[in-house]
């Protein structure tokens, strides 16, 4: 469901769109009337989140971009083409992200960490850093972007250093970038989840727990992310929500370890 031209609606760009998280908060906006951005590594997973979109008879419009995050070059032709076809950015959900390596730290080879960092790190970075540019310098000015943290941004998981690291320091960006965005209304904030019910938690069936036993773990209905994403993003940008966390009620967060 392409667009063109300029818009008046509130343009939004989701990475990750092509399945998860990102799909589901992608279908949420353009059920609020966005016009979306679908950007992520594969074309195909892109398509069939647009034709999802197109099915529920969603009022936005869409964009596929199909993009790595982790590549500079790729990143800035992707928010080119959204200025180009709808002249704005409102909202960023910075959401791509993969797993990375699993074992002890000694264990994790080299590349894989740098491989993990490349996307859960750098790439969110420079996704922010061009939707930043553009929020501080569009009319009407300002925008929000919305980092998706995860719980691992507070708590690890046993073998999972990496991820975990990233997550980390993904909160000190998003704390960094509301400061910076304070004077040219961009405000920064983050969602911490855990266990939606996509296929990246269907581990949980049988997760690995710190005492180095095994059990299942409830998980919840992705779309309720959907719902609180769009909802944060339709504040306007005089109300911050610096930090927001979401877990399935009964999973091992609080007292983890």
């Amino acid at each position: 469901m392409a667009g063109s031209g300029m818009t008046e609606r509130r343009v939004a760009v989701v990475t990750g769109a092509g399945s998860g998280i990102g799909r589901a908060v992608a279908h949420a906006l353009m059920s609020r009337g966005y016009a979306v951005a679908l950007l992520g590594r594969t074309a195909s997973s892109l398509e069939a989140t647009d034709s999802g979109v197109t099915d529920s008879g969603a009022s936005g419009s869409s964009l596929v971009v199909p993009t790595d995050v982790a590549d500079e070059a790729q990143v800035a032709s992707a928010f080119e083409a959204v200025l180009a076809t709808w002249g704005r950015v409102d909202v960023l959900f910075n959401n791509a992200g993969i797993l990375g390596p699993t074992g002890a730290p000694d264990s994790v080879g080299v590349d894989a960490w740098r491989a993990t960092v490349d996307v859960n790190l750098t790439g969110a970075f420079l996704c922010a850093q061009r939707a930043f540019a553009i929020m501080r310098d569009q009319d009407p000015r300002g925008g929000r972007i919305i980092n998706n943290g995860s719980i691992s941004a507070h708590v690890p998981r046993p073998g999972a250093a990496a991820y975990t690291a990233t997550k980390h320091a993904i909160t000190g960006l998003t704390k960094s970038m509301a400061l910076d965005g304070r004077e040219h209304r961009v405000v920064v904030g983050q969602i911490d989840i855990g266990n939606t019910a996509t296929e990246l938690t269907e581990m949980m069936s049988d997760a690995l727990q710190a005492d180095g036993t095994r059990r299942p773990e409830p998980r919840f209905d992705v779309a309720h992310v959907g719902a609180m994403v769009a909802s944060i993003a339709d504040l306007p940008l005089d109300v911050s929500v610096p930090s927001i966390t979401m877990i399935a009620t009964g999973m091992p967060f609080h007292g983890r370890g």
